[in-house]
């Protein structure tokens, strides 16, 4: 079973191969400026990306030109067009084969994971431990601007239930056989710590599978998928399940997402705004410890 992991020494042995597309995928999350209400600003990582990268690689801007700009939420999924689009300026064709890193966190490569296979594109691998420990194991890396990839055309074929908003959560969390999972850190999911999104909290009946706690903290490689499993069953989570994820801004719950495909489990659903939208509707309930 394809597990959509490459490691590092693969990778290094692929490089140059014809339809290889390896991406840069990272973003960073700056503070905002006094008296702004957006919880961050969203800066591309095209600066460490032309200071240094794997050899041939482009890079992909998530906020500039893969997520909804008429909505204030940020990394929101856009129409399929415009990934079509977008994917095809990059050079991403049915018979490509597509590596994901990104630096710091695995999140930014496995959200475009998730986006590519919500579209129906399964070729895609995401570099066990990115960039770090890619350089840290002293490969090749070279440095300017991207060279980019021959323009392709890309065909989406969506893959239904993939995302959903926050009425399909809201009926989830009362659906027996579903968990609702939040990935983000424990003192986030018990409402202990101010959040940047609003009200602090979770939504309720939700558990907590940290994606932090699926990664190793050191070299950024993945749990193995006994860790992992563990993990998530002592939460519930069987492959019976069907799952929703949410975080912050539907990005390090990719890495819940990612960890579950790998187990087998394929009743997977992203709650695309998640907290960005949740924590700011008094609408929808929360809770806290």
């Amino acid at each position: 079973m394809p597990t959509g992991l490459i490691a590092t020494a693969e990778l290094a042995t692929a490089l140059g191969r014809p339809g290889l597309r390896v991406f840069d995928c990272t973003t960073y999350l700056e503070p905002t400026p006094p008296g702004s209400d957006a919880p961050y600003l969203a800066v591309p990582g095209q600066r460490t990306f032309e200071a240094a990268h794997i050899p041939g690689a482009d890079f992909l801007d998530l906020q500039g030109e893969f997520s909804d700009q008429a909505t204030e939420l940020r990394f929101m999924m856009p129409p399929t067009a415009q990934l079509e689009t977008a994917f095809g300026r990059h050079g991403i064709a049915a018979d490509a084969d597509v590596v994901l890193y990104s630096i710091g966190t695995m999140m930014w490569a496995t959200r475009f994971w998730w986006m590519l296979r919500s579209l129906g594109f399964d070729r895609v691998s995401v570099l066990d431990g990115g960039f770090d420990k890619w350089t840290a194991e002293g490969r090749a890396t070279e440095s300017g601007a991207a060279k980019g990839y021959p323009p392709a055309t890309f065909v989406a074929s969506p893959r239904p239930g993939c995302f959903v908003d926050s009425r399909a959560v809201l009926a989830a969390a009362d659906r027996p056989g579903t968990v609702v999972v939040n990935a983000l850190g424990p003192q986030f999911y018990r409402g202990l710590e101010p959040s940047r999104y609003g009200r602090p909290g979770r939504i309720p009946g939700s558990v907590n599978v940290p994606a932090a706690s699926l990664i190793n903290p050191q070299t950024k490689v993945f749990l193995s998928l006994a860790e992992a499993e563990a993990k998530f069953a002592a939460q519930g989570i069987t492959r019976e399940t069907d799952v929703v994820a949410y975080c912050g801004g539907g990005i390090s719950a990719t890495i819940d997402l990612f960890q579950l495909h790998r187990l087998g489990h394929d009743r997977l659903t992203l709650y695309d705004a998640s907290m960005g939208e949740w924590a700011k509707d008094p609408s929808l309930p929360i809770e806290t410890d």
